[in-house]
């Protein structure tokens, strides 16, 4: 995987400049979990009535393939497309970026999960009509969903063998998170098996670090840069954060040449004291630049379509149980939230060419999208 080598000193990537910044009060949360983030070792608007939107399964017919009959030029490929006010799209509402570190039996730490409790959260989002994309595809707002169902991010902080790792046979391990992964879109098939792997220095050991990044570039995973050596970027000088970025994108690039490093996630949340630097930089004549940064907490992130995204730094949810510690800004109350109709959540409209939404909403989408606009 390479990273763009673009010339130290170009512009910020297109994404940092749709908005300035976060929602009020989902900032305030932001800030209450970055101080507690990740460990070294690796009520809004009401929403709408009505009833449960369409699943997946049942309006993904409806959704123009981009098959013979599209390349046709039919006049009634419009018509394939449900009414947004159908389906209540609202591609300006939230959207869950969940994260996760270690799947092990005897959870240590609040990052840490079982599989049963991966398991049984993937089995809730697809059963609640989500739909994974990658952080990149999320940021640079790629966003291409059946009509009626709702965007999550699933990220993976530190590229640890229980993430993923490799059988005798070359098959994800079945109680590694990809393998849940994988099981989970088998029994609902309008839930896409990606996700995105934010990796350090010799990711996935047990199964070595080509062998592991290679497969999972191959199979639709994106693989995002999470620092060379995992330094709290915050105490450390410009020269080191860049070197610690480059570095790791050098790595990657070396392992699985051919594909870009978009999206980083800052080790423990810390924004490096240059912030500027989280989002593009350049060491020993090694440049990056990032269309996402992403931090550790908590709530959920604002549409890519909305005036108060800012890509530079996007906030992430830990998944954690109702019960679990500090539950109140983890996974299950925040889907909880979302459910209800106690937070706005982004609802596609089933066009990636369009961004609908409730006119009454109008003042919260970005101008650079409004030639894009479908308000109803």
């Amino acid at each position: 995987m390479s990273f763009r080598s673009s010339p130290a000193g170009t512009s910020r990537p297109r994404a940092i400049e749709r908005g300035s910044r976060l929602a009020p009060s989902l900032t305030v949360l932001t800030a209450i979990t970055l101080a507690t983030a990740c460990s070294a070792s690796g009520s809004g608007a009401e929403g709408f009535g009505g009833g449960p939107p369409p699943t997946a399964e049942e309006t993904a017919g409806s959704v123009p393939s981009g098959g013979a009959d599209s390349d046709s030029g039919s006049a009634d490929e419009t018509d394939t497309v449900p009414d947004p006010a159908a389906v209540e799209a609202n591609e300006l509402g939230v959207v869950p970026v969940l994260m996760y570190h270690q799947l092990v039996e005897d959870p240590r730490s609040v990052y840490d999960r079982t599989p049963d409790d991966f398991r049984a959260e993937l089995e809730r989002l697809a059963e609640e009509n989500y739909v994974p994309v990658t952080a990149g595809e999320y940021s640079r707002g790629e966003i291409d969903i059946p009509a009626g169902t709702h965007p999550v991010v699933l990220t993976f902080d530190d590229s640890t063998d229980s993430q993923f790792a490799l059988d005798e046979d070359g098959e994800p391990t079945p109680d590694s998170a990809v393998g849940i992964l994988l099981e989970v879109a088998e029994r609902h098939p309008g839930f896409r098996p990606t996700a995105t792997f934010f990796v350090n220095d010799n990711p996935f050991s047990a199964t070595g670090a080509g062998k592991a990044l290679e497969w999972l570039t191959d199979h639709g995973f994106e693989i995002g840069n999470h620092t060379l050596g995992h330094p709290n970027l915050g105490q450390v000088g410009d020269g080191e954060v860049r070197r610690e970025i480059a570095a790791n994108a050098v790595a990657i690039a070396e392992l699985v040449p051919g594909t870009e490093v978009t999206s980083l996630a800052l080790p423990f949340g810390v924004m490096p004291s240059n912030a500027a630097l989280a989002v593009e930089g350049e060491s020993d004549g090694h440049a990056y630049r990032h269309d996402g940064v992403y931090l550790v907490g908590a709530n959920p992130a604002p549409s890519p379509f909305a005036d108060s995204f800012d890509a530079g730094v996007i906030p992430r949810v830990r998944s954690a149980g109702p019960e679990d510690e500090d539950a109140e800004h983890g996974s299950s109350r925040w889907l909880d939230r979302l459910g209800d109709g106690g937070l706005d959540r982004y609802t596609s409209d089933g066009d990636a060419e369009t961004i609908a939404f409730p006119e009454e909403y109008a003042d919260r989408l970005a101008d650079a999208h409004r030639d894009r606009a479908h308000p109803y």
